[in-house]
């Protein structure tokens, strides 16, 4: 694409197709996707190729084909750009394959990496990894940790960190209830939020609202004193929660950049979170309280500290708001990031 056709694009002429999930799926990769469909781009256009939706089977194979498809279909690479959403495991394969597809067919694309466990599939499947991010013309990561890792397979000037972020979200009041969003699962820790709140002996004055697929339904007992387990729920039923909630909490053991910590971010709700992935990147500063994974007594102590004290939880949100206005909020990145899919094109 010449610099003299760019100058003469203007409005929504271009269009940035996103490879991946949408919609009501479960997980921050969808909920990204979701932001971006939401948002008024000035010069971009958003449409989705849905690869997969949290099916397994036949459903899912048929889905991979209409996005085989859909790929095959696109036309004018001056004007259409690729953007394909991949963590590790089978996602990387499958939508890998979508990637090398699109670029072979003369299209700018993008690997934009999610997965919590990249960096580790990277450095065992270098034979799988490698192809893909060298058949991409930009690859965006989530944090220097993911970085460092494609850096070992393409020049690091074709690698961008560009940060996950939501929409600013309108004041709403707050009432003393703790939200946990994300599958119920080891992985994002709920046995040590279930224990931490044992230890607290909750008196009733607070509640614990536990939303998001039950991956295992034994971690959270029947008989959690003054506490709630929601299940599943549609995102903005999530949201609705958070807008309330004075607290977040989300004590993984392992994540990438969750949007569930963004979106308490822009909702003045006060982040409680492991120090793992790249969330002490978020909370760093004091824009969140970060705790060692696995560790019950310190969730306890985050917790009972945040509860007791209205002045340690308004100095958090404070923090918390200048961090996010900056860094994480829709209108202070996504002016960047069509810069890069608009360089990604010209180039």
């Amino acid at each position: 694409m010449t610099g003299d056709r760019s100058s003469t694009i203007l409005g929504h002429d271009l269009v940035a197709w996103h490879v991946g999930r949408r919609g009501e799926v479960a997980g921050g990769m969808t909920q990204v996707v979701n932001a971006y469909t939401a948002w008024d781009f000035e010069s971009f256009d958003i449409r989705v190729i849905p690869s997969r939706d949290g099916s397994r089977g036949l459903r899912a194979y048929l889905l991979f084909l209409r996005a085989v498809v859909a790929v095959r279909r696109l036309r004018d690479p001056e004007r259409n750009l690729v953007v394909v959403h991949l963590s590790q495991g089978g996602s990387f394969v499958r939508e890998g394959y979508l990637l090398r597809l699109a670029s072979r067919r003369g299209f700018a694309t993008i690997a934009h990496l999610h997965g919590s466990s990249f960096v580790d599939y990277a450095n065992a499947t270098p034979e799988r990894v490698g192809p893909v991010l060298h058949a991409a013309s930009r690859v965006f990561v989530l944090s220097e940790a993911t970085r460092a890792a494609v850096a070992g397979f393409i020049p690091e000037e074709r690698i961008e960190i560009v940060p996950n972020a939501v929409a600013s979200a309108p004041a709403a009041e707050k009432h003393p209830r703790i939200v946990f969003g994300g599958k119920v699962s080891t992985r994002k820790g709920v046995d040590v939020l279930v224990d931490a709140w044992r230890a607290l002996e909750p008196d009733g004055t607070w509640h614990l609202e536990i939303a998001g697929p039950v991956a295992e339904p034994e971690l959270v007992p029947g008989d959690l004193p003054h506490a709630t387990v929601f299940g599943s729920l549609p995102h903005a039923e999530l949201l609705a929660l958070l807008d309330s909630a004075a607290v977040a909490v989300l004590p993984s053991r392992d994540e990438a950049m969750p949007m569930f910590i963004l979106e308490a971010m822009a909702r003045d709700a006060c982040v409680i979170a492991t120090d793992v992935g790249g969330i002490p990147a978020v909370l760093g500063d004091g824009a969140g309280i970060l705790v060692p994974a696995g560790d019950v007594e310190a969730l306890r102590r985050a917790l009972a500290s945040v509860m007791t004290s209205e002045p340690t939880r308004r100095r958090v949100v404070e923090r918390a708001q200048r961090t996010f206005a900056e860094h994480y909020s829709a209108s202070a990145l996504y002016p960047r990031l069509e810069r890069l899919w608009r360089d990604a094109l010209d180039r």
